[in-house]
This record gives structure tokens, sequence and C-alpha cells, in this order.
């Protein structure tokens, strides 16, 4: 099978990173997996309690110093770190491919994605501006300030190996807080790349801590949560681990915010360009196999032309050519690992037997390797199959007919979570209404792809809370402190 030929090896890390050294050695590792292939590509520590608490002690440690620096200098090594990210891109999507599966051209896209993070913040960190306020004491006066929160805990996913850090390792650097970063145990390499240029971008030691863990994962998990010395967690994953980190960060009544499970529902009306609504829903839909948060979870097309839609899609993805994500020629990769396909054949076979019917017929392809899997496309899904109220996580599309904006506002928000929505029409009348009615922290008009380091990212319900990205995304790593000054004389 394809293995990375890279211009610096040396971004392949065999250790985790804490207070700017390297650790290598511990009493267990774990493996890290090639999905594509099967094959171990990694041997790395896992990490237990002690070495989190290492990690936290030298984040702490450097935060009293680190808080101190100016934004223009936070702002510098930031920059530093988004160029390295661009002189290296290849190599990063290379070996995140590796990890991860994603065909090459996603990988390096993801990781010029994660680096504007970095440049992005590098221009919000000397614009953290407070307010001057007038009481209603006449003889007071009051400001306030922004502060970092302090050292931050950044539990991250397999599925965006790179960008997911990226996103909240820039607002935190950039605030003047120092981070302890856990990645996900299948894609591990991303995040140890990354900590490499953090050290050749010259933040301080202990700035950014990097620990590993597998069998560990839940006491790391716990001992982030649980230590009076991390005042914010920032975690993407499901919604059911939020609610525990939540529980478990209450005991020392921690800042979080959380990027949740989404079911996005993809809405098409009648009046939309078909080709260009087909060409959105299929770069939403399979975008990583459709194991994005994001991607299109649920598709409703206008009873009217559900059937031009869907032989459309099919059309179009059946060219897809799904191999190995090194490989030249392929345009979209594997999934993570037996469990994410076991999901879908479920969803498809429960909407099946519901009464949905097949327009491609998809299905495991073993002859590439245990792991890659051909898209799905489904009509006349009922509302009562599973899909409509849970998130699929792969390369199932099903598309629900609708006939009034009313009824698909409905449809659309009959669920738990609400992260992000997509709407469909030449009609801004009903681009507006739509929009503002249904229940997603996001909304994606007449484009598929909008996420930006510009604009808020985040949900609402049990899709999590907080922003990344933007102006705003920086406030969530900061707290806001009032100065009053009182006894002052009359105005002259």
């Amino acid at each position: 099978m394809p293995r990375p030929i890279l211009q610096r090896e040396e971004l392949i890390r065999d250790g985790a990173y804490i207070n700017g050294q390297w650790i290598r050695e511990a009493s267990e590792y774990f493996e890290v997996i090639d999905p594509a292939s099967n094959e171990v590509i990694a041997k790395l520590p896992d990490q237990n309690v002690s070495a989190v608490n290492d990690a936290i002690d030298a984040a702490y440690d450097s935060f009293q110093s680190y808080k101190n620096t100016t934004p223009r200098q936070r702002a510098t090594w930031l920059r530093k770190l988004h160029s390295l990210m661009i002189e290296n891109a290849q190599d990063l999507g290379q070996i995140l491919t590796w990890e991860n599966g994603k065909a090459l051209s996603d990988a390096v896209g993801e990781i010029r994605y994660g680096a504007s993070y970095f440049e992005w913040y590098a221009e919000e960190a000397p614009r953290a501006y407070g307010a001057v306020i007038q009481p209603g004491n006449s003889s007071n006066r009051a400001f306030t300030l922004k502060q970092p929160v302090g050292v931050c805990g950044l539990i991250c996913p397999w599925n965006f190996p790179s960008a997911m850090i990226t996103r909240k390792a820039a607002a935190a650097l950039a605030a003047g807080c120092t981070v302890v970063v856990r990645p996900d145990a299948q894609t591990p390499l991303s995040a140890l790349a990354l900590a490499l240029l953090v050290e050749e971008a010259g933040f301080p030691k202990g700035a950014f801590n990097l620990v590993l863990a597998d069998k560990h994962t839940p006491e790391v998990g716990l001992a982030l949560c649980e230590s009076p010395k991390v005042r914010k967690i920032s975690f993407t994953g499901s919604t059911n681990i939020g609610k525990l980190l939540m529980r478990q960060s209450s005991s020392t009544m921690k800042k979080l915010s959380f990027e949740l499970g989404g079911n996005a529902p993809f809405i098409v009306f009648e009046d939309a360009d078909l080709e260009h609504a087909v060409d959105q829903a299929i770069a939403s839909k399979f975008r990583g196999l459709g194991q994005t948060c994001v991607c299109a979870n649920r598709v409703y097309v206008q009873d009217s032309i559900v059937e031009k839609f869907a032989n459309l899609m099919a059309d179009k993805v059946r060219k897809f050519v799904i191999g190995h994500g090194l490989n030249e020629d392929t345009t979209h990769g594997c999934m993570i690992n037996s469990k994410a396909i076991l999901k879908v054949e479920e969803h498809k076979r429960d909407a099946i037997e519901k009464g949905a019917k097949v327009v491609l017929e998809g299905g495991p392809l073993k002859e590439l390797g245990p792991h890659f899997y051909s898209p799905v496309i489904l009509t006349d899904v009922p509302q009562s199959a599973k899909v409509s109220k849970e998130e699929t996580f792969g390369p199932l599309c099903p598309i629900f007919s609708f006939k009034t904006a009313e009824e698909v506002v409905s449809y659309a928000n009959d669920t738990n979570v609400g992260l992000g929505s997509y709407v469909f029409s030449r009609d801004i009348n009903t681009i507006y209404t739509v929009s503002e009615a249904l229940e997603t922290g996001m909304v994606s008009c007449n484009t598929g792809l909008f996420t930006d380091s510009a604009i808020p990212f985040g949900g609402v319900k049990e899709s999590g809370f907080g922003r990344e990205g933007s102006l705003y995304g920086i406030d969530d790593y900061m707290v806001i402190k009032v100065i009053t000054i009182g006894g002052l004389p009359k105005k002259i």
C-alpha cells in the first residue's frame, strides 16, 4: 500500500510533547492503524494520569509568564506557525491521509484551512478590546478588561485531526492562554507534526503541550476536567461524551465550549438551480465520505423534483474514484473503522425496511480493504427512519420529500441537535424565512461548503455552545474583568 514520501521525515513523531520535551518512554504503548490498509503505521506511548498532570503543571507554570506577553508578540508566533503549516502542507496532508484515510486533496485542503486560523487569530490577538462605562454614581468610573481564562484542555476528534486542533489552539494562544491538547488515539500523528511546528515557531516551553492516550483516555479526560489548574475545556465530539465532560467539569466550574453531534438538514426547493444544488449536496454529503459534523445527514427535496434530483446525484456519484487516499486518482478514501461501516449499514437497512427505495445500492468494497464503502442513495425515506433522528456519519444519502416550507421546517427541526443546515432556492423570501426558522447555529444558503476562519462555527440545542473562528471565537478563551474607581471629584 502507498506510504507518505515526505520532504521532512522528522514531521512523523513518536512521542508526546510536554513542556518543550518529546516524551517517548512509557509503561504501555498503543498502535496507530492506516484505515485503508489496516496496517500498523506507528507505536506511541499510552500515557496515564501522571503524564497529563505533568502537562497541566507545565501549562500552568508557563501561563504565569505567557499571559503577560504582548498581543503583538503572540501574533508574531501565530503568523510564523501559519507560514510553517503552509510551507509543509503537502507533507502534513500526506500524514493526515495516512492515519485518517481521506483523499489527499481533502487532507491538504484541511491543512490550509486549519492554518488559516493561526493567521486569523494573529490578527485578532491585538483587538481584544475592553470598554469604558459610566456607572450611576457620578463619582465612579468603570472600565473592562478582557483577560485570558488560563490553562485550556483541548480534546479533539479523529475526523479533522489537524483543523480541529488549530481552531481551538489558535484562539487560546492568541488570548494568552496555554493549552494541553489530547488528540484522538486513532489519528495522533497530525497533532504531533503540529507540535513540532509550534516548537519551530518559537512559542515558549509549556505554552503548547500534547498528551497521548488510548486505553487511558477516560482517566486522562477526567484529570483535565477535574484539575483546578485547568480553567477551560473545549471539546469536539459526540453529544454523550460532551455531557459526561460537562458533569466532570462541574466540580471546578470550568468555562466550556462544545461542538457536538449534528443532524444537518439539506433543503432543496423546486425553484433552485437543480444541477448546482446536486453538486453542492454531493460536496456536503460525501466530503470525507460523510464523516463530518456538518455534512448533509437528511436531504429534503420538494416532491416535484425528487426523481430528477436523485438520478442526477447518482450519475455524478458513480464517477467517484474510491481508493487509498495517497493514490493520485483517488477522489474519496475510506471509512475510519469497521464500527463506522456498521452504522451506515444499520441506517440503510432500517430505511429500506420502512419503505425507502434504492437509487444507488453502494455498500462495502472489500476488494479494496475492510474499511472501504461505496456511497448509497435512497429516496422515499420516511420520517420514522432512524436516519431522520440519528447522525449516520457515513456515505448514506437519504432523500426525503416535502410539499411546503412549513412542512420541511417542522421536519428539519424535529431533532434534539442543531449544528448546521442548508437551504437552496432562488427566492430570497424563501431563503430568509426558512433560514430564520431553522433551529441550528449555522445556515448555509445555496452553497454546500461554508466553513471559514472568519465566520463563527457552533451549534444550538444538544449540538453544544460556544463558537470557534470569527471575532467571537477568542471570547471563549477570555474572561471579562471590570475595574471600578470611586471617589472621583466632580467634573471640572
